[in-house]
């Protein structure tokens, strides 16, 4: 089976060094370098200033664990020499997670682990100190291997795994030696429900279909005329959503109306309420297919001006701000959601610059919601939890009393098991250019 890796450190290239020399600077073989870093191994390979590289510990070489540095990369505290040895009383961190630039999920766990080491740059500068050991475990590696480092079974909390398969021997790991076990993403598989070790910050889309629909229901089923719109998406993954919908308000006896994108002006008009306000749900979470709805609608509005609209959708969505925001105010939008990135606060500027500054690079815009803000937020909300209660803390927002910059965070028991996040919120786009967001 394949190894796991802890690092030594991530370096940035700067201008004119070469391979040789980085080895050479970190007391390891080209080799070692060239295997941590499999694409410089593919033909035409060239080392441009600004890449990221892993560096891996020497084959003997110490393997102490990581804090971060000032500038927010993971240094060694053995053998770098601007590190210091953990202070006495330091939160002991593990982060078990592809860390690599082989694919996607790789990259995305790179800037999510980034986002973790700015949290605790923040933290030390509040005077909570923390040591963190950081370890790559790819898809196909068998995550008991890195359990075999002594550093692993000392830690307080461990942020990981992303793959399923690595959950329960990670999950068994932590129960036996008493550390908390923060799961950051989706993940198949139910184990919170009998380990009390586990903190699992995802929710499935079942759990969050039930709180949009009791949300939908909430605001508008006594004051709204829902409409549903076929998009005709054969690949729609929000037929749960929609269905689950349609059966409640069967069952409540609402009444609503069905048409299609296709439908003729005439024929989509009469679908509509003149006398109240009228609630859109689409059945497709694309953006080609709601830019067809947002025409439609368009047209709509010139020929019947008075007709009062809201919509509600998918977090999908949040996707597609830099292009339909405008849209997204002039219709009322609602998204339920677990996460709201704002771009435009304050807070979350700063953060982005800070990266930027740091990494020499933007966060990626290809994620959403942003990885490197969902590891910050993690680690700041679980660090101040276990500093203000390093025994008890059972992962509520009154505990840790930090303020999210994108993914809140409140968790539930579930049964005698562990936690379970239970944080929902509903984002309204509202007309007159602001957002109100609804916390449930």
């Amino acid at each position: 089976m394949a190894q796991t890796t802890q690092w030594k450190d991530i370096h940035k290239v700067k201008k004119k060094e070469t391979i040789f020399g980085i080895a050479k600077d970190y007391g390891i073989s080209i080799q070692e370098l060239l295997d941590a870093n499999p694409e410089m191994k593919k033909e035409g390979y060239e080392l441009k200033k600004g890449d990221w590289i892993f560096v891996p510990y020497a084959k003997d070489g110490d393997k102490k664990g990581q804090t971060p540095s000032p500038s927010g990369r993971p240094q060694s505290t053995a053998t770098t020499k601007t590190a210091t040895a953990p202070v006495a009383g330091s939160i002991r961190i593990g982060v078990m997670l592809p860390l690599h630039n082989l694919d996607g999920d790789g990259k995305r766990m790179v800037e999510y682990y980034r986002g973790v080491l700015l949290a605790l740059n923040q933290l030390k500068e509040e005077g909570i100190n923390t040591d963190v050991h950081a370890w790559n475990v790819p898809k196909e590696a068998d995550v008991r291997t890195t359990l075999l480092d002594p550093n692993a079974s000392s830690l307080d909390i461990i942020f990981g795994p992303l793959y399923s398969n690595q959950v329960k021997p990670l999950a068994d790991f932590c129960r036996a030696h008493g550390i908390k076990l923060v799961i950051p993403f989706s993940i198949d598989g139910n184990e919170v429900a009998s380990n009390p070790n586990i903190y699992q910050v995802y929710q499935s889309d079942a759990r969050l279909n039930e709180k949009a629909i009791a949300s939908f229901l909430e605001r508008f089923h006594k004051t709204h005329h829902p409409v549903f719109i076929n998009c005709n998406d054969p690949n729609s993954q929000v037929g749960g959503f929609t269905s689950g919908l349609r059966k409640q308000l069967d069952a409540l006896k609402i009444k609503y109306d069905l048409t299609n994108i296709n439908s003729p002006q005439s024929d989509f008009a009469k679908h509509f309420d003149a006398r109240r306000p009228n609630v859109i749900v689409v059945n497709s979470e694309k953006s080609p297919q709601l830019n067809q709805v947002f025409a439609k609608l368009d047209s709509l509005k010139q020929t019947h001006p008075g007709l009062a609209i809201s919509m509600y959708g998918y977090n999908q969505w949040f996707i597609y701000q830099d292009y339909d925001l405008a849209y997204f105010f002039k219709y009322g939008v609602y998204i339920p959601s677990t996460y709201y990135y704002n771009k435009v606060a304050n807070k979350t500027e700063a953060l982005e610059k800070l990266y930027q500054d740091t990494y020499g690079e933007p966060m990626s815009k290809t994620y959403i919601p942003r990885m490197a803000i969902t590891g910050y937020d993690q680690a700041e909300f679980f660090i101040r939890g276990l500093k203000a209660h390093p025994k008890t803390f059972k992962g509520t927002d009154t505990e840790a009393k930090y303020k999210a910059l994108q993914t809140r965070l409140n968790f539930e028991r579930v049964g005698q098991g562990g936690y379970q996040n239970n944080h929902f919120q509903l984002v309204h786009f509202k007309a007159d250019q602001t957002m109100e967001n609804l916390v449930y």
